[in-house]
């Protein structure tokens, strides 16, 4: 999970990451998890989805 959530942290643009940013994709990891997805590459992709919904919010 750590490694997933690092690696989509990478993806997010510089002017949105932040700790609220990290706690809310890492949020999206964590749920996913608990519904049985617990691939990394599903993991990713969990929050990979979120990253537009993140610029929105925390712009």
């Amino acid at each position: 999970m750590r490694t997933a959530l690092e690696d989509v942290m990478s993806r997010v643009p510089p002017e949105v990451s932040n700790a609220a940013t990290k706690a809310f994709l890492a949020e999206c990891i964590l749920k996913a998890a608990a519904q049985g997805h617990t691939s990394y590459n599903e993991l990713l992709a969990a929050a990979t989805d979120h990253i537009q919904t993140v610029m929105t919010m925390f712009s």
